[in-house]
């Protein structure tokens, strides 16, 4: 896809998110429409992936902030994991499509996540697993920065650095918000990037996570042998929406019917414009 395409992708993305939520009327809005770009990237163009998910040897994602689901089951559903139409039945009573990721339940998922932190502590797990069976797997997991307030994210940080594992990325979507505030307010994380490399991490910065290109450059950036990667990219909790944007009250929120109808005329307009 060119970067264009991209975004257009990304734009309807949202909207999926948005209409799905609405429909179940609650979830997670905001760190959903963070996460946009980075999964988008990840799914449509970095990641070897197989949608009958046959391949012993596609590449694994794990949505460490296991919230964020309703970003994740749009572009699975996008690109056939499940039926499209299924998305609708967001945490209704047995759907496969719960508050959070269900890998008993939904195809594509690779691990029930949700309790946070333990995400990274999986994706480490199945990078050490591959490394030892000498397979090309790449490991990817997308983490909250409210999310890294808890201390077996850095267990599983030590223990990555230590085994090398140059086939795990641990990306975090560093929207500055979580559920009670801002970050900075409740748990103060500082810098990741230096504590990720403090930890033994090659760790960079993308100054705007929510720009697809960005994304992509720090994804496809030459691994270095022998050291797991972080990215740390700065996104806009509720990104898209300008009513949304950088609002805490929106972390746990689903819009309105009206909140909607206002969202999609607003984000049917921002790549048609450019």
């Amino acid at each position: 896809m060119t970067s264009k395409e991209l975004k257009i992708k990304c734009r309807d993305i949202r909207k999926d998110i948005l209409s799905v939520l609405c429909t179940a009327g609650s979830g997670h809005s905001g760190g959903s429409l963070s996460s946009v770009e980075i999964m988008a990237a990840l799914y449509y163009d970095v990641m070897k992936i197989d949608p009958e998910w046959k391949d012993a040897d596609r590449d694994r994602f794990v949505l460490s902030k296991g919230h964020a689901a309703p970003c994740l089951y749009a572009i699975l559903a996008d690109l056939g994991y499940f039926p499209k139409e299924e998305l609708y039945t967001l945490r209704r009573l047995h759907s496969r499509l719960q508050g959070h990721p269900d890998s008993k339940k939904l195809p594509g998922v690779e691990i029930s996540t949700g309790s946070l932190g333990q995400g990274v502590s999986i994706a480490t797990g199945m990078a050490l697993a591959a490394k030892k069976q000498g397979r090309g797997v790449r490991v990817f997991t997308l983490v909250g920065d409210g999310e890294s307030d808890e201390g077996l994210v850095w267990e599983a940080a030590e223990a990555a650095a230590h085994f090398h594992l140059d086939n795990l990325t641990v990306i975090i979507d560093r929207n500055r918000l979580q559920l009670d505030g801002p970050c900075s307010s409740i748990m103060d994380n500082r810098d990741l990037v230096e504590k990720y490399r403090a930890f033994g991490f090659d760790a960079v910065r993308v100054e705007d996570g929510n720009d697809i290109d960005q994304i992509l450059s720090a994804l496809k950036a030459p691994v270095v042998k022998g050291k797991p990667r972080c990215i740390v990219a700065e996104t806009v909790k509720g990104k898209g929406v300008s009513f949304m944007e950088d609002q805490v009250g929106w972390h746990g929120m689903a819009p309105k019917k009206e909140q909607l109808e206002l969202a999609l005329k607003e984000l049917d307009g921002e790549v048609d414009h450019e």
